[in-house]
């Protein structure tokens, strides 16, 4: 019997969910503890849980894993998203790693826009629109001219990064890939993969976009 996997973090779309996006895409079932309390914080940090006093926090193979990126290199390696063989994962770990960087930093601006003041949130839509359609969707879009995946001949986590991070600027910007045909077959092609499907459809453990009941406890459980 494989050992439960537990992700500890808000009931909400933010860091944790690349994190979930890859071991949905692997086919690994996990568990949720939600943060909703104060007290329930401070515990984990009285327990030595919270290396750095932050969340994400992901139990998994006997560890108490914190930090998004080593949680994410970890999940990637032990499920065969870093390549297909260990020739291809040294060749190709650099390539996957700043793909998978570069997204992150995409996505890390939309994160951000709940906790924006009204006036902000306009003027940050501007700028996420604008950097996507010209720093990080055209390097995208040429990676997969004539190729399935990012990189090699297997899916990695830097086209699962590629499938969440597409799906959510569409979801501010419905049209935003009108001018990327291949990142559009790219979604179709991801939406393909049974995992992917399922993590897809209603009643997946895939988070909505953050409302202002997510907002207001992740206040309250960091004391912002």
């Amino acid at each position: 019997m494989s050992e439960k996997i537990v992700l500890t973090y808000f009931n909400g779309r933010g860091r944790m969910e690349s994190i979930g996006w890859l071991l949905a895409a692997a086919g690994v079932h996990f568990d949720e503890v939600y943060l909703t309390k104060r007290e329930q914080y401070e515990k984990l940090l009285n327990d030595g849980a919270m290396m750095f006093q932050q969340a994400p926090l992901v139990e998994i193979d006997g560890m108490q894993l914190v930090q998004t990126k080593a949680i994410m290199n970890y999940i990637a390696g032990k499920y065969n998203l870093n390549g297909k063989d260990l020739k291809e994962r040294v060749s190709k770990s650099s390539l996957i790693e700043m793909y998978s960087e570069g997204l992150c930093d995409c996505m890390e601006m939309a994160m951000m826009l709940p906790f924006k003041q009204v006036q902000e949130k306009e003027t940050q839509l501007g700028a996420i629109k604008g950097k996507a359609t010209s720093r990080f969707l055209p390097v995208y879009e040429k990676a997969l001219s004539g190729s399935q995946y990012l990189v090699g001949s297997q899916l990695s986590r830097a086209d699962v990064h590629l499938m969440e991070a597409t799906l959510m600027l569409e979801e501010k910007f419905p049209t935003i890939l009108s001018a990327f045909p291949n990142l559009k077959a790219f979604q179709d092609r991801m939406r393909s993969l049974p995992t992917i499907n399922k993590f897809l459809q209603p009643g997946s453990q895939r988070k909505p976009q953050p409302d202002a009941a997510y907002v207001k406890t992740v206040m309250e459980v960091f004391n912002f």
